[in-house]
C-alpha cells in the first residue's frame, strides 16, 4: 500500500535548539502528533538551502533536558559540512521529495522568510502559517526590542500564504486588524484552530501531597515581562506578612532582557527567607512531577495568544488562577479557573488567600477541572489537516 505524501514542517529554529519555551514545545508536540504524515525541513543558512533533518537535528528535537538558553546552536561539524556541501558547488534550490502542503509552525526569521519564495515553489498543497499573537504590537514596552523590530516585517510576510492557522480566535481577530489597518487585500484564509493538551489525562487525579509542611502554589511560564511575575511576587508577600503558609514554585526559562526585575524580586524574597522556589526550565517530566504537587496554579500573564499552562494544569485536575480576558478568557470559560479582573497584585493575593482558605471551594473548581475535556495533539492534526486541504493556492 502507497503512503501518502507527507506535510512538509518547517523546524529552522526548534531543531536547534534544546529550549522549551511555549511555542517550541507545542511545535515538537506538532511534529510528533503528525508522524509519518509530516516531513521536517530546515532552511540551511549554511548550505543556502532547504533539506530534510539531518540525524544530530532530529535528536535535538527529542531531548529530555531542556537548554537554560533560547539560541539556536549548530555544532562546529554540521557548519563546516554545509559550507563544503555549499562550496563543491551542490545545487543550492530546494530540492524537496513529493509532499502534499507545507506547515511553518514557528515564529520564522527575516532569513527564513527571505527563502520561503524558494520552498513555496517545491510544495506541492496548500502552505499554511501558524500564527500565535500580536503581543508584540499590543505590548511593545514588554517584549524584546529585536521581536518589536521585526514583528510588522513578519504580519506582512503571512500575507504570501495560503492559509493562516490562529491558535486563539483573540490571535485571530488581531491578525484580521492589523491586516486591515495595513489596507491589506489579497489575504490568505485565517482560521481558530486551538492548540491540543500533550497530557495522559488521569480520570481521577488525587489531591495535592501533603507532605510538605505547607501547600505549594505553582506558576509555570517563561519569567519575561509579560508574564506579570512581580505582581505575582508582590502578591505572595503581601500574603506570607499577615502569615499565610504555603509555597510558591516557579517554574520557565527566563527571558533576560523584559524579566530581569522579577529574577531580582524573587533573589530578593529568597534572600529574606520567603518560601519561594525557581526551577528554571524544566523536562516534560519534571513539570507533570510539579503539577501533581501543587495545590492549584497562578498564570499571572497580562496578555497571550493562547495560555498553555492555563490547560496544562485543568489537565492535570488542577485549577488555575488567570486572567479572564482575550485568550486567557477562552480557556476560563469551561470552569475549573479563577477568573483575575485585573491581574494586578492585590487581586492575585486575594485570589491565592481564599483558595487557601477555603477548602471547599478549591475541590469544587479541582472537580471543573476534571470534567473538562481537551483537544489532543492527533486531534488538532486531523482538524489542521482536514482545513488545509480544502484551501486553494493562491500562486
Amino acid at each position: 500500500m502507497t503512503m501518502p505524501a507527507p506535510l512538509l514542517i518547517d523546524l529552522s529554529h526548534t531543531s536547534h535548539t534544546r529550549a522549551r519555551t511555549g511555542v517550541q514545545r507545542v511545535v515538537r508536540s506538532l511534529h510528533a502528533a503528525l508522524g509519518e504524515a509530516g516531513l521536517a525541513i530546515t532552511r540551511d543558512p549554511y548550505a543556502g538551502t532547504w533539506r530534510p533533518l539531518q540525524p544530530w537535528e532530529k535528536k535535538t528535537l527529542t531531548a529530555i533536558a531542556p537548554a537554560r538558553k533560547r539560541g539556536a546552536q549548530w555544532p562546529l561539524a554540521a557548519r563546516i559540512r554545509s559550507r563544503l556541501r555549499k562550496l563543491i558547488g551542490r545545487p543550492r534550490a530546494a530540492a524537496m521529495p513529493d509532499n502534499a502542503g507545507l506547515i511553518v509552525p514557528e515564529i520564522f526569521s527575516p532569513v527564513v522568510a527571505r527563502a520561503l519564495p524558494e520552498l513555496f515553489a517545491a510544495t506541492k498543497g496548500a502552505r499554511v502559517a501558524i500564527f500565535h499573537d500580536a503581543i508584540a504590537l499590543k505590548l511593545p514596552e514588554l517584549t524584546p526590542t529585536t521581536t518589536v523590530a521585526r514583528f510588522p516585517a513578519y504580519l506582512q510576510e503571512l500575507l504570501a500564504f495560503d492559509g493562516v492557522a490562529a491558535i486563539s480566535e483573540e490571535s485571530r481577530v488581531s491578525l484580521i486588524e492589523y491586516w486591515d489597518w495595513l489596507g491589506a487585500r489579497d489575504r490568505p484564509i485565517v482560521q481558530t484552530i486551538g492548540w491540543g493538551v500533550d497530557i495522559e489525562r488521569n480520570p481521577h487525579p488525587v489531591a495535592a501531597r501533603r507532605d510538605a509542611a505547607a501547600p505549594v502554589v505553582l506558576s509555570v511560564g517563561s519569567i519575561e515581562g509579560r508574564k506579570n511575575h512581580v505582581a505575582l511576587l508582590d502578591a505572595c508577600e503581601q500574603l506570607w506578612a499577615r502569615g499565610v503558609a504555603f509555597t510558591l514554585h516557579l517554574v520557565g526559562l527566563a527571558q533576560m532582557q523584559t524579566g530581569g526585575a522579577a529574577l531580582a524580586r524573587i533573589r530578593a524574597l529568597q534572600a529574606a527567607g520567603r518560601p519561594v522556589r525557581y526551577s528554571g526550565p524544566i523536562s516534560d517530566a519534571e513539570l507533570n512531577a510539579a503539577y501533581a504537587a501543587c495545590a492549584f496554579s497562578v498564570y499571572p500573564s497580562l496578555m497571550e495568544g493562547f495560555g498553555l499552562p492555563v490547560l496544562e494544569s485543568l489537565a492535570h485536575g488542577r485549577p488555575c488562577l488567570c486572567s479572564g480576558r482575550g485568550a486567557l478568557g477562552e480557556s476560563t470559560r469551561d470552569g475549573g479557573c479563577v477568573a483575575l479582573d485585573p491581574v494586578d497584585a492585590d487581586t492575585i493575593a486575594a485570589a491565592i488567600e481564599k483558595l487557601l482558605r477555603t477548602p471547599v471551594e478549591l475541590a469544587s473548581l479541582q472537580a471543573a477541572a476534571t470534567r473538562r475535556t481537551f483537544k489532543t495533539w492527533p486531534q488538532y492534526v486531523d482538524e489542521l489537516r482536514g482545513w488545509m486541504f480544502t484551501l486553494r493556492r493562491r500562486s
